[in-house]
């Protein structure tokens, strides 16, 4: 939605002004040059207003849409090695989650692992209980614990 030139955008109840995005603003945030813009704008992929100067303009609104086409877009290379050793397929037991974060519990053989991520992540893994998942645990901190009933040796 835009006002007076602003794009406004709506979070939960509240309304917030956001001044639209110079041309070059907009490119260096989407990784093109203003050249490729332009062309998205003759294209019909992107849509650019004028200030009252003639000035190119791009609302946030349309750059957060090609990032997020981008992202959808994009193909993931197959992992072929990695540097984490600790690696426990298992299958997902537990979801809670919230609107920003998530606790996922996976059951590996006797193991139970819980990790919290975010919201988001949940959805673009889409993952569900019953689903097969890996765990992966890189740690860069280990903590030692002492069980009762230890022996001391002198």
């Amino acid at each position: 939605m835009t006002t007076d030139g602003l794009d406004v955008v709506i979070a939960d109840d509240a309304a917030e002004e956001v001044a639209p995005l110079r041309v070059g603003q907009a490119a260096e945030m989407l990784g093109v040059t203003v050249e490729t813009l332009r062309r998205w704008e003759l294209e019909g992929r992107l849509q650019l207003t004028r200030s009252a100067g003639g000035q190119r303009l791009v609302s946030i609104a349309e750059v957060s849409r090609l990032l997020g086409e981008r992202r959808r877009d994009a193909v993931d290379r197959p992992i072929v090695a990695q540097s984490a050793r600790n690696r426990f397929p298992g299958i997902v037991t537990r979801i809670n989650r919230d609107s920003v974060a998530a606790v996922v519990e996976v059951m590996a053989g006797p193991h139970r692992l819980v990790s919290l991520m975010t919201a988001e992540a949940v959805d673009d893994l889409d993952l569900k209980v019953g689903d097969e998942a890996v765990c992966v645990v890189k740690a860069t901190n280990v903590i030692v614990e002492i069980p009762s009933g230890k022996e001391h040796r002198s």
